[in-house]
């Protein structure tokens, strides 16, 4: 019998829950958020009406053409910001994770203010040799003062990815210091952790784990 996305998603929260009670921490204290990137609606809505409350996106232009046909539920923007797609960010999404430099702040910050909107965002990371974006440790200190100068943005917290096709003890410590930089900067959300080491990234006290592949199969390419 084929496993469908309800399927999915009802087996990975009972398999996040169960990590979760294993390193000692509340189900409840581990949110999924839906990679929904290059999927059709339909398949977001399967995963909404099984349970599924938010979704995260990477592209303005396939967001905005599937949040005209989808019912309520939180959007978080994943990819990279582009300042001159402020505007539309804070129109289309009500969490922007990947804030990684300061002229990216500033921008989503004159736009929320236009829009007369209190935008959240996260602090992007780099924990990984691989990735192209993310502040490192020390410039993610100075980022987070110069957002809570921002009176139209919330600081909320850390997004990274972790170090791909890497040992499970060179991900754990680069989600370490994930988790050692959230506490210093604070917020509630520590979003690390996607399909392959979800996991690793529950065990360093991740509060969000992004999930893709795991939940909605392979992407579709358009």
């Amino acid at each position: 019998m084929t496993e469908t996305i309800a399927d999915r998603y009802r087996r990975l929260r009972f398999e996040i829950d169960a990590h979760a009670r294993a390193c000692g921490r509340p189900p409840e204290s581990v949110a999924l958020l839906g990679v929904s990137k290059k999927q059709p609606v339909e398949a977001i809505r399967e995963a909404v009406g099984a349970g599924l409350h938010a979704i995260g996106e990477n592209y303005v232009q396939e967001a905005k053409a599937k949040f005209a046909e989808l019912a309520a539920v939180e959007k978080h923007y994943i990819g990279h910001v582009q300042t001159n797609k402020a505007k539309s960010l804070v129109e289309l999404f009500d969490v922007v994770q990947s804030v990684d430099r300061p002229d990216a702040a500033n921008a989503l910050a004159a736009a929320a203010e236009k829009a007369g909107k209190r935008l959240r965002v996260l602090v992007q990371l780099n924990i990984s040799p691989a990735e192209r974006f993310g502040a490192s440790p020390e410039e993610a200190l100075a980022l987070a003062e110069v957002i809570r100068r921002c009176p139209a943005l919330e600081l909320d917290g850390i997004m990274a990815i972790g170090p791909l096709e890497a040992a499970p003890q060179e991900i754990s410590r680069a989600f370490e210091l994930a988790a050692k930089t959230f506490g210093r900067i604070g917020g509630t959300t520590l979003s690390i952790g996607m399909s392959g080491d979800w996991r690793e990234a529950v065990a360093a006290g991740s509060t969000m784990v992004r999930i893709g592949t795991a939940l909605f199969g392979a992407r579709r390419e358009r």
